[in-house]
């Protein structure tokens, strides 16, 4: 029992990351009604501005409060890129057919890639981006695990649900009890006449965008300290993760894409685990990340919450 409930822990743990990134999917789908591909790369490069700024200001420093001061310029990476990409790869393509905003989201991706790997390799000093490139350790975050009977839990395990819990609880207060957040669901059920009467639609996208990539940005901070390490090659599996769990939870549900960040990480640590055979391990948990979402799709194509917002053409 103690085993399962150890392996449950570490999945809910994964859940609870992709939940961070795929609400940021959500809030921005829910708005524009647009697949944002390059969301993950935002989440990456959250990882890579807070490293950025623990190597210009703290290098060596591992005392946690560093640690603020680096998810700052985590967020701050974060919605700077996410702010340029909505400014000048999807404004532009507001009107076109869905599928041109798609593509160029796919091409944000792939440059946004290529040019942190490019970019990071040129400034003298800095760890090659072309491979895993050592997190900081953030004393008490990243210490010894606490025992609770038989069960290890991390303290990257616990920064990362606390994290999950408190975006979570601070985007429903701003989405339902701010001004800012009823202009939001009302831009989201029909922008049009929500530019009538008098919302700036525009400044509502680019609100969306930034609470997006913030969250986003947190998420690649909880990344690198849960696994020491950050690449520029680990938003593209993380962000389909992410996807993945926002449309198995209800895509546009807020809620949703929680449960089912958290339904997905624990779904596929558990198969990886208990599965016996040649279909087990960790080589197969993408496998089984994607069988998990085609099964509940077959069954359930609104998600397991269903989705919230109406589908505009």
């Amino acid at each position: 029992m103690d085993q399962f409930l150890q392996q449950l822990i570490n999945g809910l743990s994964l859940g609870a990351l992709y939940a961070l990134i795929a609400v940021g999917y959500t809030v921005v789908y829910g708005i524009v009604q647009l697949i944002n591909f390059a969301h993950g790369e935002v989440f990456m490069i959250g990882g890579f501005g807070s490293l950025t700024v623990w190597l210009a200001l703290f290098d060596g420093n591992t005392a946690v409060w560093v640690l603020p001061i680096m998810l700052i310029g985590a967020i701050a990476a974060s919605v700077g890129i996410a702010v340029l990409m909505e400014r000048f790869a999807y404004r532009p393509l507001r009107n076109a057919p869905r599928l041109a905003p798609l593509i160029t989201a796919i091409g944000v991706s792939i440059f946004l890639q290529e040019f942190v790997r490019l970019f990071y390799d040129k400034i003298p000093g800095f760890p090659s981006a072309k491979a895993k490139i050592a997190y900081p350790p953030i004393e008490t975050v990243t210490g010894a695990p606490f025992q609770v009977g038989g069960i290890s839990i991390s303290r990257p395990t616990i920064f990362t649900f606390a994290a999950l819990a408190v975006c979570a609880l601070f985007l429903w207060y701003f989405v339902n009890r701010t001004k800012l957040g009823r202009a939001m669901q009302a831009t989201s059920q029909d922008p049009d006449t929500s530019r009538l009467m008098g919302i700036n639609v525009d400044r509502i996208i680019v609100i969306a965008f930034v609470i997006g990539a913030a969250l986003a940005a947190v998420a690649g901070v909880a990344h690198g300290l849960r696994n020491t390490n950050i690449e520029f090659k680990m938003g593209f599996t993380a962000g389909l993760k992410a996807f993945t769990a926002a449309v198995l939870g209800g895509i546009g549900n807020i809620q949703g894409a929680v449960v089912g960040g958290l339904v997905l990480g624990a779904a596929e640590t558990l198969v990886t685990e208990y599965v016996p055979g040649q279909f087990g391990g960790s080589s197969w948990k993408d496998i089984w990340a994607f069988v998990i979402l085609i099964v509940v799709l077959v069954f359930r194509p609104q998600g397991l919450m269903g989705a919230k917002v109406v589908d505009r053409a």
